[in-house]
């Protein structure tokens, strides 16, 4: 059953409807009384997390790829292996792609997008007056669990990238740069579905989440937030602290359930799509794939 979230799918130049994965349940834990004494209690426990990944790495659980894939409608063409060599439905979730499925922009300024998904930019954070829904106001201090280091970003760029469960579930750097810091923040597990989003925007700093500090030569420091959800309890890196990354390349991935990536910028050092912007302005995601320019850096 189709959502009434809806996102601007720049391929069909219309909006979508979002088809959300276990969204009856979802409405339920979301909307209904004993649904949120069952949040509460027990869906944003990471335990609760660790058992539904549990199921999801068991040998069975690979009688859920052939639905799923052709429930969600994928691209079998991308598939770095064929869904039949897959062991469990994890490894088919955080699947790798073919090299060619996601090319990277080469234009020596643009930035790119780190992940598939729904994103939605705010050029200034600094004038910023509500995020999903109106009333709800970000705060980064909060987000990043660091004083200082929010008011050296007050003023900068953001980009929130969230994943659904369709989606490719690695993420990548928007620029070239190397791996300063990782830093964890413990936290729940809310879902970050634009459904819970519309309620309550705080899940983001609320959930548990990694702090991913990039230097750039040239923007100076670019933060990266890969923020955890119900059943994406565990972040995996394929790259370390101290790496030298291309734009592009890969950081690592999320294992079973929606998602989101929040990527920070330097004040005044980058330029987002127009596109990108207008439809944000009136709180509308646009969807867009891993390695697509999404802005332009002012250096």
């Amino acid at each position: 059953m189709d959502s009434d979230i809806k996102f601007w799918n720049p391929a069909e130049k219309s909006l979508v409807a979002e088809k959300i994965y276990g969204e009856k349940w979802l409405k339920f834990t979301y909307n209904h009384p004993l649904g949120k004494i069952g949040l509460w209690g027990m869906v944003k426990r990471a335990w609760f997390s660790n058992w539904y990944g549990r199921k999801m790495d068991a040998p069975e659980s690979v009688t859920k790829i052939a639905p799923f894939i052709k429930k969600y409608q994928l691209n079998q063409d991308e598939f770095l292996d064929p869904p039949h060599t897959f062991r469990s439905f994890n490894q088919f979730f955080f699947r790798k792609l073919k090299p060619n499925a996601r090319p990277i922009s080469r234009k020596p300024n643009s930035i790119v997008f780190p992940a598939d998904g729904r994103h939605l930019v705010l050029p200034d954070l600094s004038k910023t007056k509500y995020i999903y829904a109106k009333g709800q106001k970000f705060c980064l201090a909060s987000l990043l669990g660091d004083l200082p280091l929010s008011e050296k970003f007050q003023n900068g760029s953001m980009v929130i990238s969230r994943l659904c469960p369709v989606d490719y579930h690695r993420f990548h750097v928007p620029c070239g740069g190397t791996i300063k810091s990782r830093t964890l923040i413990n936290g729940f597990l809310y879902s970050v579905n634009p459904m819970a989003l519309r309620k309550k925007i705080s899940v983001f700093w609320e959930n548990k989440r990694y702090l991913t500090v990039l230097q750039n030569e040239k923007i100076g420091d670019v933060l990266q937030l890969m923020v955890g959800a119900t059943c994406v309890g565990s972040v995996h890196w394929t790259s370390n602290i101290g790496k030298s990354l291309k734009k592009g390349d890969e950081q690592g991935y999320f294992s079973f359930g929606g998602s989101c990536v929040i990527t920070i910028f330097p004040p005044s050092s980058i330029i987002f799509r127009t596109d990108l912007c207008e439809k944000s302005s009136k709180g509308i995601e646009t969807y867009g794939m891993m390695g697509e320019k999404m802005a332009e850096s002012n250096f």
